[in-house]
């Protein structure tokens, strides 16, 4: 299995947190000065950005743990199930987003597996080498 899914996803993770410093860094700015303790308090702006720069960073663990399992030639496919059904309710609540560049990756892990000859699609074997 070719290894660039998990880091295709940590590239959107990292532009992903970058637009989030750069588009919203008055925000961010007011959040640091408040003391960072309960930042976001009743505030929606502040806890929409502080949602968007988490999700960055959830989706780096994702993607990490994704490169992980592709180092190892385990099965995707459940993750690319996983994956395609958040990239499909981010695009219908969000068509004009970046959920779109997470669908190659979710699309190419429901192939399955495309290398390793007999791979029989279990985790534990596939670690055990």
């Amino acid at each position: 299995m070719s290894r660039w899914r998990g880091r295709w996803l940590l590239a959107v993770s990292a532009v992903h947190t970058v637009f989030a410093v750069l588009a919203f860094r008055s925000t961010l700015r007011a959040m640091w000065l408040r003391g960072m303790l309960d930042a976001v308090g009743e505030d929606p702006m502040r806890g929409a950005v502080a949602w968007f720069v988490l999700f960055g960073a959830a989706l780096a663990v994702a993607a990490i743990a994704v490169d992980a399992l592709e180092q190892r030639d385990a099965p995707l496919r459940a993750t690319g199930v996983a994956l395609l059904a958040m990239v499909a309710l981010g695009l219908v609540w969000m068509p004009a987003s970046g959920f779109w560049l997470a669908l190659p990756p979710a699309l190419s892990m429901l192939r399955g597996r495309t290398s390793r000859a007999g791979a029989t699609g279990a985790i534990g074997p596939t670690l055990a080498r």
